[in-house]
């Protein structure tokens, strides 16, 4: 596990001291070594993180004549494989790891290698021999790569936002249609960043520059396989799946572990982790005092099923304190909340193990979001005229129905207005944390004739694939997951140098989960039946009907105490009213309203309040923040 980054230049020798100061601006994400290899028009950069051959593994790597040079961020999981087939072809493949291997795929396979490796990674590779910079990035988008082009021709690219900020000359500019986009998603989708002119690599692509031109290519798309199998089959086929991706990802030459939350996803991985292992897992688990929240007591129960060496980390933390250490190394607008608690779990757990499973990809592969139950439910209720929005307006009435958003009535309400919508229009609805009228009614005169209208969810997110369930979880996989879920985890974990391996998301466990016939994705109205089904036997029965909970924290009581102080100042002052991009008297009324308890406006206060202090902490500032903890222990 590494960060890269580089530079390309298309008529002069690339720069090395600008990629040596990208590159320090990544040693929390590879602190045990790294270097700067000027290649003339191209400097390649790296940090890594030993995980596996400990010794010969160091970057870049090449081919045997030096023309192909590769830096890697990531884990191959089928290296052995790919390395023994490489070596029956005369290829002669240095150490005993994965990152020697890229140089040598590359030469059999041209710009087309990233088909023959399997596994999370962002890769750079130069080709010598034809002046060529090839950038790829995993399938399904589990590590990150964004670049940018600069006006002189040249191109740079980095594992993290913060790393290209620190080019001189390049204008740090918020986007307004992806300031827009965040506030309507919580993160900006698609291949644009929170700055313009930075762009992201998309998932399952790759990047050529050559001769000053840049083009992408698709090599992956997620799609179903067309299979005639009866339901056992399918189960079957599914737990061999699964059972083989966590196998793959237990190959370490450093401590291994795994976060443990108690649902049935992290549960199932802890579960065959127990049986492939000789020595007692060790799980990890974070909760809070809230029972809403508080996962700690199933994380429990799995851990004494399968007798793992269990620690547990009561999250009590100062919230001012942590919204400081937030913005230390989230350098792109995120407004999920997880990623305070995914960013305490993986603190308590580099201080024994340096990589860890998780559950992550249960909900996408499997069906597992009750959004997707809701979807069908939206649709039969929507058919009945007047009856969605009268009975969305009644609940509303009620306390519960405005104040707490895991409420029954609450969920009942958001439910009933996706039904009053428009078919087309109702997954983004589902999505939507500030609805476009909500938006429209936010931005001042100055920033909306900038912007233009707000956009819609549903058209931020564009249209599934395909219909039904399979359909959604395609769209899911295309934005919230690459978009969302894997920045959380992945900035999360790298801020503490750990390690994440998310065996659900093994791309051929996409591609059967979304390949299932609909019996298997939903039991009634919950998810997941055909993993439930093809792990009954491993899940204890405590657990095995549990629903979802979700990794959060109560932003709502945070607002109406530690945190309505520092929102208030930070919303509201000077800074933030000189932007001219928020109206001051609407934001106003939205702390009070949800300080009166009147409405629940935590989670979109909380994305208002990343979005001020993510532009104070990478925008106003003449450079990056200094490097946080974790990158100098």
């Amino acid at each position: 596990m590494c960060g890269i980054s580089g530079l390309v230049s298309p008529s002069a020798p690339a720069d090395p001291d600008v990629v040596a100061r990208m590159t320090e601006a990544l040693v929390h994400r590879g602190p045990d070594s790294g270097g700067v290899t000027a290649l003339g028009r191209c400097v390649l950069g790296h940090r890594r993180l030993r995980v596996v051959d400990l010794e010969t593994g160091e970057q870049p790597a090449t081919n045997e004549s030096g023309d192909v040079v590769a830096v890697f961020n990531g884990e191959l999981y089928d290296f052995q494989d790919v390395r023994r087939g490489l070596g029956e072809r005369g290829h002669v493949v240095p150490g005993t790891g994965d990152t020697a291997v890229i140089p040598h795929v590359y030469e059999e396979h041209g710009i087309d290698f990233p088909t023959a490796l399997r596994g999370m990674f962002a890769i750079a590779l130069w080709d010598r021999a034809r002046d060529r910079l090839v950038l790829a990035r995993d399938r399904v988008g589990k590590k990150p790569l964004h670049y940018v082009a600069l006006p002189d021709g040249s191109l740079a690219f980095a594992s993290e936002l913060k790393a290209l900020l620190l080019l001189s000359g390049l204008r740090r500019e918020l986007s307004p249609q992806a300031l827009d986009a965040y506030l309507a998603l919580q993160y900006v989708p698609g291949l644009g960043t929170g700055v313009a002119g930075i762009r992201r690599l998309a998932p399952g692509h790759v990047l050529v520059w050559e001769n000053g031109e840049i083009r992408t290519q698709r090599y992956w798309e997620l799609e179903r396989e067309p299979r005639e199998l009866a339901d056992d089959e399918w189960v079957e086929l599914v737990r061999t799946t699964v059972t083989g991706a966590v196998r793959r990802r237990l190959v370490s030459d450093v401590p291994l572990g795994a976060l443990l939350s108690g649902g049935i996803d992290s549960t199932i991985v802890v579960g065959l982790m127990a049986q492939e292992s000789s020595q007692p897992v060790r799980t990890f688990t974070v909760g809070v005092r809230d029972p809403s929240y508080d996962e700690r007591e199933a994380a429990r129960i799995a851990a004494s099923a399968f007798g793992t060496v269990h620690e547990e980390l009561l999250v009590e933390p100062d919230p001012v304190e942590l919204v400081s250490r937030l913005t230390s190394f989230l350098d792109e607008p995120l407004g999920d909340e997880a990623i305070l608690p995914t960013f305490l779990i993986s603190e308590v757990a580099r201080k024994h193990v340096t990589v860890a499973l998780t559950g992550d990809g249960g909900d996408e592969s499997f069906a597992g979001y009750e959004r997707y139950a809701a979807m069908q439910i939206a649709r039969r209720i929507g058919a009945i005229p007047l009856l969605p929005g009268l009975g969305a307006r009644a609940l509303r009435a009620l306390p519960t129905g405005r104040r707490h958003p895991r409420s029954t009535a609450f969920r009942a309400a958001r439910l009933l207005e996706t039904a009053a919508k428009p078919p087309r229009e109702r997954y983004g609805a589902l999505m939507e944390i500030f609805p476009a009228r909500l938006r429209a009614q936010l931005y001042t005169p100055s920033f909306a004739a900038a912007l233009g209208a707000p956009s819609p969810a549903w058209a931020l997110l564009g249209d599934p694939p395909a219909s039904g369930i399979a359909g959604l979880q395609q769209l899911d996989a295309r934005t919230y997951l690459p978009d969302d879920l894997l920045v959380k985890s992945d900035r999360a974990s790298m801020a503490t140098s750990l390690e994440l391996r998310s065996p659900l998301l093994d791309h051929e466990v996409l591609e059967l989960g979304i390949s299932l016939p609909d019996s298997l994705r939903l039991g009634g109205r919950r998810g997941k039946a055909a993993l439930r089904r093809a792990f009954a036997h491993l899940l204890p029965a405590e657990l095995a009907s549990r629903g979802k909970t979700g990794f959060g924290i109560p932003l709502g009581d945070w607002f109406r105490g530690p945190l309505r102080e520092l929102a208030g100042d930070t919303l509201l002052g000077a800074r933030a009213r000189e932007r001219g991009q928020l109206q001051p008297n609407v934001v106003e009324s939205m702390l009070s309203a949800h300080a009166r308890g009147e409405q629940d406006h935590g989670h979109r206060l909380w994305c208002l309040l990343v979005l001020e202090l993510w532009q104070r902490s990478w925008l106003d500032a003449a450079a990056a923040p200094a490097p946080h903890a974790a990158a100098t222990r």
